[in-house]
């Protein structure tokens, strides 16, 4: 039987590598959608999600992971990601998702929002300045 091999990375460290891995399923932005050992080489854009993935030894196994790529290449899937949580409780992956990675991404995105217009103001006043100079 063809099986896959997961490995899951995160910017500083192997964060699992996982053998005999029968299917897998992710969150992208389209919704969920799974992997099975002979399914199509890809890549897909990962949403903070419950990924799982099942390995016949120990069953199904559920990971929660905050934005990243996958990477579908034969029977290797290498995903990567900012971070990463393992747990068997569901609802304690799910609330982890939405406590910490959704709300540090909408601070993210309003510390990028605020550069953008300390950038955008630098420019005009860059711009004026050069053209009052000529």
């Amino acid at each position: 039987m063809l099986l896959m091999t997961l490995k899951v990375l995160l910017p500083f460290e192997v964060f699992a590598v996982e053998t005999n891995v029968s299917c897998i399923v992710v969150e992208t932005a389209q919704g969920a959608f799974g992997l099975l050992p002979r399914r199509l080489d890809c890549v897909a854009a990962l949403v903070p999600g419950i990924l799982s993935f099942e390995i016949e030894a120990q069953g199904e196994v559920f990971l929660a992971l905050d934005e990243g790529v996958l990477v579908k290449a034969g029977a290797d899937v290498v995903i990567s990601v900012r971070r990463a949580l393992r747990g068997d409780d569901l609802a304690h992956l799910r609330d982890a998702i939405e406590q910490q990675f959704l709300t540090l991404d909408a601070q993210e995105q309003a510390m990028r929002q605020t550069m953008v217009r300390l950038e955008t103001g630098f420019m005009r006043r860059f711009v004026s300045l050069r053209e009052h100079s000529s």
